[in-house]
């Protein structure tokens, strides 16, 4: 999508509405990754009229913090973007702007993850004298590659802006509590030939051939599932590409095949490649994009105190999400947000209304 059009009628969001429709009117401002600055400028523009927030603007991230000496501060962040726009199933809509059906909101952004924007938002209205002090982070980039995100940009450039106790990540987790998140990681895995014309196969090894060997073991590969803190992680380790060839008359001299590790946060980066690298032996490997996992510290006093006041389940994210980004600062973070992660990223990406009002509760209870 190209840049936020100067012509387009700036998006006014109305706080005092219901969070259900807050979060119909934030998915209908389309955000897809490098086009937040409607949205940004929506929301920046709303938490300045609260007036007992200071507000601060980083290109499309936007701050706003308490400032009321309370002894424990806590950060609630979410981001702005969206994957692209696609279609309604079974119709050529587009599936922004939203739509209600039964008791979901379906439409872009609905599960992953304006609905925790909104939440967000609500609490910044209705917060005005919390239990702790309160950083509220809406960040650009999060769908795409890691030097645009703005939580990173922020992280490396003004660490002093996201400072807190704990943080809660609001990405979807159907409402319930997820701590911590799994590591990730690609290796492109090759294997190498000897190139010749297809006529004469003997001439030359085939090096597509020899990645039959490279797939056997992810076929066989027995993945593990690892208890961290208490929680059980699901590791996984699968091809997600193949390449080779350079004409349909030679015999390709290299193959790639790339595979994704997804593993437990009680590994480094540097202990999952190694463990990868054990799995194809043999054959070269090379890392590509890497980011480490987060343990849950759900043992720690403030994520203790989040739990026993949501009196919610507890679960392990099975995914990689910026809580590991809060990881690397020191900030112990968890996940909870409305939607279903499932869902994520869906043609049909819809989320049951209840859940946008039950995170909205959950949060205020715990903030009293």
């Amino acid at each position: 999508m190209p840049p936020t059009d100067p012509t387009r009628a700036p998006a006014v969001l109305d706080l005092s509405s219901d969070v259900i429709a807050l979060t119909a009117a934030i998915c209908d401002v389309p955000s897809v990754s490098g086009d937040e600055g409607a949205l940004a400028n929506a929301v920046e523009a709303e938490l300045r009229g609260l007036g007992h927030l200071e507000v601060l603007r980083d290109g499309n991230t936007v701050v706003a913090r308490t400032d009321l000496g309370r002894a424990e501060r806590v950060v609630l962040a979410g981001h702005l973007d969206t994957v692209p726009i696609s279609t309604f199933p079974g119709s050529e809509l587009p599936n922004v702007p939203t739509r209600v059906l039964g008791d979901e909101l379906w439409g872009r952004g609905t599960v992953d993850m304006k609905g925790g924007v909104a939440v967000m938002l609500k609490v910044a209205a209705r917060a005005t004298d919390p239990s702790r002090d309160l950083t509220f982070l809406f960040y650009e980039c999060e769908e795409v590659e890691a030097e645009r995100n703005g939580l990173a940009r922020l992280g490396a450039g003004r660490p002093e802006l996201l400072e807190g106790d704990f943080a809660v990540l609001l990405e979807p987790t159907c409402a319930a509590i997820e701590g911590g998140c799994k590591g990730t990681l690609r290796v492109d895995v090759v294997t190498t030939g000897v190139a010749a014309h297809s006529a004469r196969p003997w001439n030359g090894h085939n090096a597509i051939h020899d990645a039959g060997q490279v797939l056997s073991r992810l076929a066989g590969y027995q993945a593990q599932t690892v208890a961290v803190d208490g929680l059980d992680y699901h590791e996984a380790l699968q091809a997600v590409g193949i390449s080779g060839g350079i004409a349909g008359n030679v015999i390709p001299d290299r193959c790639v095949v790339t595979v994704n590790y997804r593993f437990a946060p009680d590994k480094s980066v540097d202990e999952a490649f190694e463990h990868v690298r054990q799995v194809f032996d043999g054959f070269e490997c090379v890392l590509g994009d890497a980011a480490a996992g987060a343990r849950p510290g759900l043992h720690l006093p403030a994520a203790e105190a989040f739990v026993a006041a949501l009196g919610l389940p507890v679960g392990a994210k099975e995914g990689w999400t910026d809580v590991a980004r809060f990881s690397e600062l020191g900030i112990p973070a968890v996940n909870f947000g409305p939607g279903d992660p499932n869902l994520a990223h869906m043609d049909d990406e819809r989320c049951p209304v209840e859940q946008y009002a039950r995170a909205e509760r959950a949060l205020l209870r715990w903030l009293s």
